[in-house]
């Protein structure tokens, strides 16, 4: 079986690769790639393949000017456009996509037990820009009879640089100058990276949209607590007298890291129901706590 897999480069793209050791068709920037395309600006030249994982994206990062928020549309939308037309030009369309999405799609910074029933209502640029490819997705591979899954992914953890805020958490315990904001009891949805490229070769032959988690939500203090005890390091929690300070001056003054909406989206459970992947697709992942490979 012939696989293509883009944004084979990226955190969760190392993990991917692993599953795909034989006729492994890699598509990319940098020279490392198979394929060497800018899928942004480029429509690539593709052969026939059976398997297409899309994975590659522009997230992590927060705009700060239109010409930034345009770069999601560029690189998620308009690069999934270009992607979709290099098939097509292949001749043999594949039989089947999986779009790696984000929960972000639903728009929702606190809830629990959201499922796939739920409206997506994006909010922001990056996820805006993902449910639009969705649709792109969606409607194509309606009308090439092609299948499609696409696979909403919360928190992604894994031992080879893990993105955004989990990332960002785990390197500061690590070196000591991590601070517990609040209780720490607020439940939050992830799961390992490992657990979702292990899931993608079973996934041939299957549509649908799917939210993956690990099911165990942890609270941020368990996931704290687990990290520290691996790294030998006490998690220290800032006094509430000065985290009321914090966030009275991070209201006022942007350039500080903690204010109330912050502090709100730590205080706020948010976790997803992952029961349609364990029911339809035979998802068993295993706890992030416990088997995340920080070594």
């Amino acid at each position: 079986m012939k696989t293509l897999l883009t944004g084979a480069s990226g955190f969760l793209g190392y993990y991917l690769k692993e599953q795909f050791q034989n006729e492994l068709i890699t598509l990319g920037r940098g020279s490392s790639n198979s394929i060497r395309c800018g899928l942004d600006i480029e429509i690539p030249n593709l052969p026939p393949v059976d398997l297409v994982i899309h994975n590659a994206g522009w997230a992590h990062r927060i705009p700060k000017t239109p010409a930034e928020e345009s770069k999601f549309y560029q690189v998620n939308l308009f690069g999934t456009k270009n992607l979709l037309t290099g098939l097509e030009n292949s001749g043999v369309l594949p039989k089947t996509i999986v779009f790696i999405s984000t929960v972000a799609v639903y728009g929702l910074e606190k809830g629990m037990g959201i499922s796939e029933k739920t409206e997506p209502r994006p909010e922001t640029p990056y996820a805006k820009s993902k449910l639009e490819a969705e649709l792109l997705l969606q409607g194509w591979a309606t009308s090439k009879g092609v299948n499609l899954i696409i696979l909403r992914l919360p928190l992604v953890a894994g031992a080879k640089n893990t993105p955004g805020n989990l990332g960002a958490m785990i390197r500061g315990i690590k070196k000591g100058y991590y601070f517990r904001i609040g209780a720490g009891n607020a439940k939050k949805s992830m799961v390992l990276a490992s657990d979702v490229a292990s899931l993608v070769p079973t996934l041939v032959s299957k549509n649908g949209t799917f939210n993956l988690t690990d099911g165990e939500n942890p609270t941020i203090a368990e996931l704290e607590d687990y990290l520290g005890s691996f790294y030998g390091k006490k998690i220290k929690t800032i006094p509430s007298w000065l985290l009321r300070i914090a966030v009275y001056l991070g209201d006022r003054f942007s350039i500080l890291p903690i204010n109330s909406y912050r502090l709100a989206k730590l205080s706020d459970f948010l976790t997803f129901d992952d029961a349609k992947a364990r029911n339809e697709l035979g998802w068993n992942p295993r706890p992030v706590i416990g088997n995340l490979d920080l070594t």
